[in-house]
């Protein structure tokens, strides 16, 4: 089976793909796995500088893997450790996003997007809710755009994206916008970076720490509902499910 990570470097800067564009590069158990590991190497390597999180085909990630769901304590696992990497951590995203994979931007300290990409957090509309992945989430984003897109559901571009604090920046151009942030990196020293990012994570970090196995519990509970069950098999199914009016 091929692992679904893809690797490169260029002076410093670690690049880590997701690979699995045939599944719209959704969380499956051995795609967190695989991305949990390459990470890890990073983590450790006194050569990698920062990470860069991108991914192939045109979506960046679709969220869970319906199929191969990860656990969710790999998931919280997961978000975790990106918000912990001692390496700055950029997602680049030049496809579009959806439920779970909003949870890895968010996790990123940085992120930035084309502006044809589009984002939505479509939980409620298969019956469960954003619970593992607020963890970043709601520390980092505006809690009134937030409202609105949990609940509804809606699409939104890489403006709304920007203003609501899901993504740094949006840009036509996703290398041209990203050139200037990895050259500050690389001139950076690494002890100061790691430092510096402690301090911006602190607060994250402590949402981790209060809620992280409230909103562990919430999502197995949800995700094994008789109306996730419904909202799945018409995801599925491609059709309406039952509660729709």
């Amino acid at each position: 089976m091929t692992v679904p990570i893809g690797r490169a470097r260029t002076r410093g800067v670690e690049t880590l793909s997701l690979d699995a564009a045939d599944r719209r590069n959704a969380l499956s158990a051995s795609l967190v796995a695989a991305l949990a590991a390459a990470l890890a190497d990073c983590g450790k390597d006194p050569d990698v500088r920062a990470v860069v999180l991108t991914h192939t085909g045109n979506t960046f990630s679709a969220g869970a893997d319906l199929r191969e769901p990860p656990p969710p304590r790999a998931l919280v696992g997961l978000l975790r450790q990106l918000v912990e990497l001692p390496k700055p951590v950029i997602a680049r995203v030049t496809g579009h996003v959806r439920a779970g994979g909003l949870g890895l931007l968010a996790a990123c300290d940085m992120a930035v997007a084309s502006r044809a990409a589009t984002f939505a957090f479509t939980e409620v509309r298969i019956g469960v809710a954003p619970a593992v992945i607020s963890l970043p989430l709601l520390p980092r984003t505006d809690p009134r755009a937030l409202a609105r897109h949990y609940l509804t559901g809606e699409r939104f571009g890489s403006d709304e994206a920007v203003r609501t604090g899901l993504l740094t920046a949006a840009a036509d151009d996703v290398d041209e916008a990203l050139a200037p942030i990895l050259d500050g990196l690389r001139r950076s020293a690494p002890e100061a970076l790691a430092e510096t990012k402690r301090l911006l994570t602190a607060r994250v970090l402590e949402t981790f720490d209060r809620d992280a196995a409230e909103l562990t519990a919430l999502s197995a509970r949800l995700f094994a509902s008789g109306q996730a069950r419904e909202g799945m098999t018409a995801f599925l199914e491609k059709r309406d499910p039952a509660w729709v009016v």
